[in-house]
Formats: C-alpha cells, sequence, structure tokens
C-alpha cells in the first residue's frame, strides 16, 4: 500500500485493519477509563482503597464506572478530524494538520457549550453526540491551545513550555494512517501537537506513539515498531529524551517481575517521555490485555494517560477480539468509538467509493462536511 486512497485492500486485509482499528482506539479508552478513577493518587493510596493488588477493575469517576475522560474525547476528535481530510482532499485543500485542527476547536466547543448546537452544519455527527458535553478534567494547555482560532505551528507552538502529555495521548490515530510511510506519520503527528504543546519532547513523544501504532497497524511485532521510531526519533532535532526514555523501557524488560517499583523508575510524573515509557513498558510486558492495563494504571503518576496510551498500542497490536469483553460492556461512549472507529476504516479503504472530485455519498457528506 502506498497511499490510504490508492491502495487495493482485499477483504482479509480489510477486516485485520477494521479490528486493529477497533482495538487501537476502544483498548486506548479502556486503559482511560480504568486509570480515571485513580489518576493522580500515589500507589500508596491507590492501594489503601483498593487494596494491596491496587486497582483491578473500573471504579467509579466522574458519578460512574467505565467514564473516560478528555484524553478519550480528544482522542475521538483527531480520528474525526482525520476522516475529514481525506473528504476535503476532494477539493483541492489538502493540509490535514487544518483539518485536524478544526476538530479539535469543535472539541473545545463542547468544554463550555450546554449541548450541540443544531444550527451549525458543518459540525458532522460527531460534536452532535451529547455526552461528549462535558468536562472531564482537560489540561489547561488543551483548553488554552484551542482556546481560539489561532493555530499553533512548528514555527510559532502554543503554549511554548509544555511538555506534558496531553498531545501524547491524543496521537494514537495517526499512527492508523497504514497508507503513509512512517517518517510522514511522525510529521503529522509532530505538528498536530505543536497545536497545544510547544516543548519537542512533547511532540517527539506523540510522534513517536504514532509510528509506534502505525506499525502494529501494519502487522509488525512491537518491539520492530519501537525500532522504528528510535531511528527516525534520533533523527530530529532535540529527541534524546524520548529515545533515552524508550530505550529505558525496552532495558526494563529484562529486569525482573513487572511491577510498580521498575514502573515508576520509569517515571511518575506527566511529562510526555515519561508517560510514553511506561506505557510501553506494560505493553511489552503484559501477559495479555487486561494485565497490561493492571499494569499501566497501578502506579504514583497519571494512570488515565498511562492506561490509555498503553491500550492504544495493545488494541493496535492485538486488536479488538483481544479487549477485556467485561470492560467493554460497561465503557461509556462504546456505540461512538465503534461507529468512529468503523467511519475511519471504510474511509481509508473505501474512500473513492465514497467520494470524489465530481461525486459523494450524500449521508457520508452529511457525517463529514466539506466545509
Amino acid at each position: 500500500m502506498t497511499t490510504g486512497t490508492t491502495a487495493v485492500w482485499g477483504r482479509a486485509q480489510q477486516q485485520d485493519f477494521r479490528g486493529r482499528v477497533r482495538g487501537s482506539l476502544l483498548g486506548g479508552a479502556i486503559g482511560d477509563a480504568l486509570g480515571a478513577g485513580v489518576s493522580g493518587l500515589t500507589l500508596e493510596a491507590i492501594r489503601a482503597v483498593h487494596g494491596a493488588e491496587g486497582v483491578a477493575d473500573f471504579v467509579p469517576a466522574h458519578g460512574r464506572r467505565g467514564a473516560v475522560t478528555a484524553v478519550t474525547q480528544l482522542t475521538l476528535f483527531t480520528v474525526d478530524g482525520l476522516i475529514r481530510a481525506q473528504v476535503r482532499r476532494d477539493t483541492g485543500a489538502w493540509h490535514p494538520p487544518t483539518d485536524v485542527h478544526r476538530a479539535h476547536l469543535r472539541w473545545a466547543a463542547t468544554q463550555s457549550a450546554w449541548g450541540p448546537d443544531e444550527r451549525r452544519k458543518d459540525n458532522g455527527w460527531l460534536a452532535r453526540e451529547e455526552w461528549l458535553y462535558t468536562r472531564r478534567s482537560p489540561t489547561r494547555e488543551c483548553l488554552a491551545g484551542f482556546g481560539d482560532s489561532t493555530m499553533g505551528t512548528l514555527a510559532v507552538p502554543k503554549n511554548p513550555a509544555a511538555r506534558d502529555s496531553a498531545a501524547l495521548t491524543r496521537s494514537a490515530p495517526f499512527g492508523l494512517l497504514v497508507g503513509w510511510e512512517p517518517q510522514l506519520v511522525l510529521q503529522l503527528a509532530v505538528e498536530c501537537a505543536a497545536h497545544t504543546h510547544g516543548h519537542a519532547t512533547a511532540q517527539l513523544a506523540a510522534g513517536a506513539l504514532a509510528v509506534m501504532v502505525h506499525g502494529l497497524a501494519r502487522g509488525e511485532t512491537l518491539d520492530g515498531s519501537v525500532q522504528r521510531a528510535l531511528a527516525l526519533i534520533a533523527a530530529r532535532q532535540g529527541g534524546e529524551q524520548v529515545t533515552d526514555a524508550l530505550r529505558q523501557a525496552l532495558g526494563s524488560v529484562r529486569q525482573g517481575i513487572p511491577g510498580p517499583a521498575l514502573i515508576e523508575a520509569l517515571g511518575d510524573t506527566d511529562s510526555a517521555e515519561e508517560v510514553l515509557a511506561v506505557a510501553l513498558y506494560c505493553a511489552l510486558v503484559g501477559e495479555d490485555m487486561r494485565h497490561g492495563l493492571r499494569l499501566a494504571v497501578n502506579h504514583s503518576g497519571p494512570s488515565a494517560a498511562t492506561g490509555a496510551v498503553c491500550g492504544a498500542l495493545l488494541g493496535a497490536l492485538h486488536g479488538e477480539t483481544a479487549l477485556p469483553p467485561g470492560w467493554l460492556a460497561e465503557l461509556e461512549g462504546r456505540s461512538t468509538l465503534l461507529e468512529l472507529s468503523d467511519d475511519f476504516a471504510m474511509e481509508m479503504t473505501q474512500g473513492p467509493a465514497l467520494h470524489s472530485p465530481t461525486a459523494a455519498a450524500p449521508g457520508w457528506l452529511a457525517r463529514y462536511p466539506r466545509d
């Protein structure tokens, strides 16, 4: 496959790809929800409430079990922006960072409005999902970065010193552009991170995650995907902190039985490279998705962020059938996540049958307007 619009997809390829898209988006949301009720707590505090093994199941957050945070909200709008970019390509207006930015401005509207604005015909279907109109611990950096219509760029980024994980945690969907070359996936993720995060470490951590998901979505191994990310990040100015964190995660795999001590040695702050390292380590050593995600949230760090990134990696690696059904059944927004996942997979594999410069399925343009 060379580009997402010219590839010839066999039926088995399409089914495998859809399973990995669903796995990554739903897996990330499950990890987010698993960590939502304990994010920011110390390990001691988690154990004091949930026992010596820590969190083993969803716990109430934001008024319910299985609730997701702004991490999943923003990820949904990232996917929406990527679909809209493909649709707008027919018009000759081909600039995916702008389309993703517009999608994230639609997310910003959900953080202040009471509900969908039915007068906005250009919103598409996702911005009309009423359950998204609630604040779920968004970061100051994201609220400020998307607080006006000015788009941050690599030359003039928003929040120049920001290096937290909020750009990283919304960046897994860039890796699902399997028809793109890895270096282009990296560049798109980095440019979109600059919409809210100016620090090179935050930007390149987002790019590294996208490259890893890209390899997994193409059916490659996790280790091979990490090695490609390392090679690409090492060639970028300011990539040392990210490559050091990834190498430390790889080295920790051989240091003994997985547990909180090894995890917290990789970092317990919300810095992008530490969140990425913790999530990668848990994905590498997890016996299955359930085990990996439990490792990813039981530590003295940002549990929702590390859970979300780990879930996105494991979901892309194993596909939707690896998702724990009990958690999936309780996950907030599952129907929206499934619908968007399938729309993304359909756009990437069947785009030319849905729209072209001269014709388009009207239902598709109602969902993803070109305006």
